[in-house]
């Protein structure tokens, strides 16, 4: 049996046959060892027995203390605007996982919830001073040192912020509200997803809800895709672990058809026929020196650049080193210099096989649980958005947030000699996450 996936219990028992078995042959032949021998095998059934038992009292210590934790007061204020909110949204029961304890989220994450909606909800008068989303900040630094000062003033302003916008709810002719048809398809495939385990709580529901209920007067068919804009646009690392299908198949829907350009490609690259793949060759080629041809990075571009629009492709990336994004028409091509956001490129790294960085002035390190196989980049030029989306996960790397002005061109790298890095065709779709035929289209 493998010793990886044997059980402790019967890794004892077959040790304990195995002394047995050697005691007998020993006891034939050497009447006289028995009882040396019998002491040597119960020392060896010592340890792991021994192990066994101090893993098993540890693991019931862990149920009993899961089992008796108590709820502290923000994860109790979360559960009581859930409730609020479920009952103002029409036609969507989803937030009673969360008021009925089925979801409870960890009391920092309750605590970073209140600080940032209780910021948006106090601007929610005046002009969009957060562009419609509270602006990430580094909530876990700001809790502890909170917690060091001894002080909760910051929580208990933003707790009667909210408790006041709830209250004004209820005043209200009309209590409650449609959210739409987008929005209730968004909010139950977030609770599929949820139930599945691919979302480790509901926050991402209880945020739509909020913003349907602020945005009651607008576009309803606008929302999901506002939604996921204005939530890029200030928590632009891994603002959406999950992307729900409404606003998914939206993003595809931009698809647009992208070949390398081998009048731009170093001349250590070797482009396929139909200009869809590229890798490093064995020989540098003698071909003509453009001044739009990268001479040093092995890089080339896309053939056709985007100066309005919404624009989308895919690409199969190696597993070692590779980069994404878009250059700048008037960024320079030649030499070593870092394709960063100062020298025109808005690009996406990925060094050792690990290393995810975006190359923002200094660099942006990504956690290494973001490193993905195939890579969705969604380019919005009115928006000024650049996304790079994990397209097996539907989930949200990284957003570039600037004003365009140039014309933009899709930019591709890579380090590999034996595997391609694939521009995928346009009407390539990821296989659904759900099970049987799709209803998503």
């Amino acid at each position: 049996m493998h010793k990886y996936t044997t059980p402790s219990w019967l890794l004892v028992r077959s040790s304990f046959g195995l002394c047995i078995e050697h005691l007998w042959q020993n006891t034939i032949v050497f009447p006289q060892r028995p009882a040396k021998m019998m002491k040597e095998c119960l020392q060896f059934l010592i340890e792991p027995a021994k192990n066994l038992k101090i893993r098993l009292k540890e693991s019931r210590k862990k149920v009993r203390s899961e089992k008796k934790q108590p709820l502290v007061e923000t994860q109790f204020f979360i559960m009581e605007l859930a409730r609020e909110l479920n009952r103002v949204c029409q036609k969507s029961d989803v937030l009673r996982r969360i008021w009925t304890c089925e979801d409870t989220w960890p009391p920092l994450l309750c605590r970073a919830f209140i600080l940032e909606w209780g910021s948006m909800l106090e601007s929610k008068d005046r002009p969009m001073q957060t562009d419609g989303w509270p602006e990430k900040r580094d909530w876990k630094r700001q809790l502890l040192d909170m917690l060091e000062q001894g002080s909760e003033q910051d929580i208990e302003t933003s707790k009667r912020i909210i408790l006041d916008w709830t209250r004004e709810l209820k005043t209200k002719p009309d209590r409650s509200i449609w959210p739409g048809e987008p929005v209730l398809l968004m909010l139950d495939d977030l609770e599929t997803q949820w139930r599945k385990g691919r979302l480790p709580n509901l926050l991402p529901a209880m945020e739509l809800v909020i913003w349907a209920v602020l945005k009651v007067a607008e576009d309803k068919e606008t929302i999901p895709q506002q939604w996921l804009t204005r939530k890029q646009r200030n928590q632009n690392i891994d603002a959406a672990k999950y992307i729900p299908h409404t606003v998914w198949n939206w993003i595809c829907d931009a698809a647009v058809e992208v070949t390398l350009d081998p009048d731009t490609a170093n001349p250590d690259l070797v482009i396929s026929h139909d200009d869809k793949r590229m890798r490093c060759g064995f020989e540098r080629k003698d071909v003509p020196n453009h001044h739009q041809r990268f001479d040093g990075w092995w890089c080339a571009v896309g053939t056709e650049g985007f100066s309005s629009g919404r624009h989308y492709w895919e690409v199969e990336v190696g597993e070692r080193d590779w980069r994404l994004g878009v250059a700048k028409e008037s960024a320079l091509r030649k030499g070593y210099k870092s394709l960063n956001t100062q020298t025109g490129y808005l690009t996406l790294r990925l060094e050792r096989g690990s290393e995810l960085k975006a190359l923002t002035v200094p660099f942006t390190p990504l956690s290494p649980n973001l490193v993905p196989r195939k890579v969705g980049v969604y380019l919005d030029y009115e928006e000024g958005q650049l996304s790079f989306y994990d397209v097996e996960k539907r989930s949200h790397i990284f957003t570039y947030n600037e004003t365009f002005t140039d014309k933009l061109y899709p930019l591709f790298g890579t380090v590999e000699i034996i595997k391609d890095l694939v521009i995928r065709s346009a009407g390539t779709r990821e296989q659904c996450f759900c099970p049987g035929p799709c209803l998503w289209g």
